[in-house]
């Protein structure tokens, strides 16, 4: 390894002191990466590359946890936020930039006819819990998927320290791409179900029909459903996972990739729905915030009117089949692979007996960080990686397997480690 990392370290030690656990975001956390290894910091950003503390330059396929869809610092959407700054940022009312966002919203989602602003995804799945549940006058909610920090979910998982037991047992989960599970659950709680909230795509693709036999179970039951499209919105196509898998929630959730890294999320949903939100508080003091709503419009003027997705989906495609060939050509099939569509695919690491390993995964992450490729599980796409990107990245993935591979027939994947290895995030 050339890369120095003691700024990165030094600033690490000083932020642990003033911020718990040393980060905002837990998936940003230095247990998420190899400690020793990894950067703990990055300073700047431009097209598809990111700069460290100490100057080392990567190939970046975090895309800042999924909102960089046109490449960091893209000029067109920066030149939006600065136009609208020399205006101001927050009003006293509302801002006209709020309607015309919203009406671009309800052109591009199929579900969307009405919609409200928050800054972050949780905002926006706390806010269409709330709504299904007023509209429905019911309390319990079925998941599959992660769907933010708030009580509500975040009380389901393993990490639900502080979240009260009452509160726990009012969500029920289910498996992704368990039809029989779900109905078993509607079932056994009849009448008592507001909402079934999913994220439409989990590393595996959907099933022929499951995401209609969920929407037909649920509103059999007289429950909502709702799209977790957070990660989906916006990278997948303009109008989202629903307009690729032609089905139709009753409501939404949109954040991440909306405004290019702007914080910025949307609640979207039927009329009728969404009519209850006069009676249900749903309010921030920077949800009309100006800047996120410019670059919002700027980033889906810029998605429309170019082949920006068209390109991701291409390159996610390259990268994902030249993982597979890899792992193959390693004789690693049984041990990883890349799954998902081709925009945000997620690659996975077996062990011996099929179960997740986390040290195969953190001696892979090693090896492409030693050849300047920011990887955590998985290859998020933005339109500035050019075909230059996908042929480093390749080449240092075929280079990583080739490792990874000469570890596990030696016995020695621990042993090849030079730091403390990634820890699950959910315990």
């Amino acid at each position: 390894m050339n890369r120095r990392l003691d700024k990165s370290l030094e600033l690490w030690h000083r932020a642990c002191a003033v911020i718990p656990g040393g980060t905002q975001t837990l998936s940003k956390g230095a247990d998420q990466f190899v400690q020793g290894v990894a950067p703990r910091f990055l300073t700047r950003g431009r097209d598809a590359h990111v700069w460290d503390v100490d100057g080392n330059e990567y190939i970046d396929y975090m895309m800042a946890l999924g909102p960089v869809v046109l490449g960091y610092a893209d000029p067109r959407v920066n030149e939006a936020v600065v136009a609208q700054l020399q205006n101001g940022m927050q009003f006293s009312l509302p801002h006209p930039i709020e309607v015309e966002l919203a009406e671009e919203l309800c052109a591009l989602i199929p579900c969307a006819e009405m919609v409200r602003f928050g800054k972050n995804g949780s905002d926006a799945t706390a806010g269409a819990i709330r709504v299904a549940r007023a509209f429905t006058g019911r309390d319990l909610v079925a998941v599959a998927g992660y769907h933010g920090w708030q009580d509500w979910y975040i009380g389901s998982t393993r990490r639900n320290r502080g979240v009260p037991e009452s509160t726990r047992r009012m969500t029920l989960s289910f498996k992704y791409n368990d039809i029989a599970a779900l109905r078993s659950l509607l079932d056994d709680n009849a009448g008592r179900i507001a909402a079934v909230i999913l994220e439409p795509i989990h590393a595996e693709s959907p099933k022929p029909g499951f995401l209609e036999a969920v929407s037909e179970l649920a509103h059999q039951h007289g429950t909502l459903v709702v799209w977790d499209e957070v990660k989906t919105g916006f990278r997948f196509g303009l109008g989202g996972a629903q307009e690729h898998y032609g089905v139709t929630p009753d409501l939404a959730c949109f954040g991440k990739a909306m405004a290019n890294g702007m914080p910025i999320s949307a609640l979207v949903g039927r009329r009728d729905v969404m009519s209850v939100m006069p009676e249900v508080f749903f309010s921030f003091t920077a949800g009309g915030e100006t800047l996120s709503i410019a670059a919002a419009l700027a980033t889906i003027r810029v998605l429309r009117e170019s082949d920006a997705l068209t390109r991701i989906w291409t390159m996610g495609e390259q990268l994902c089949h030249g993982y597979n060939g890899a792992a193959a050509a390693a004789g690693l099939t049984e041990t990883t692979s890349c799954d998902g569509l081709a925009p945000m695919t997620v690659v996975s690491f077996r062990d011996e007996t099929g179960a997740e390993s986390s040290l195969i995964r953190s001696l892979f992450q090693q090896e492409m960080l030693d050849r300047s490729i920011l990887f955590d599980d998985g290859f998020v796409l933005c339109a500035a990686h050019t075909p230059e990107d996908i042929e480093a990245t390749l080449r240092a993935v075929r280079e990583s397997m080739n490792v990874v591979a000469e570890a596990i027939r030696s016995g020695g994947v621990r042993s090849k480690i030079r730091g403390t290895p990634i820890a699950p995030l959910f315990g």
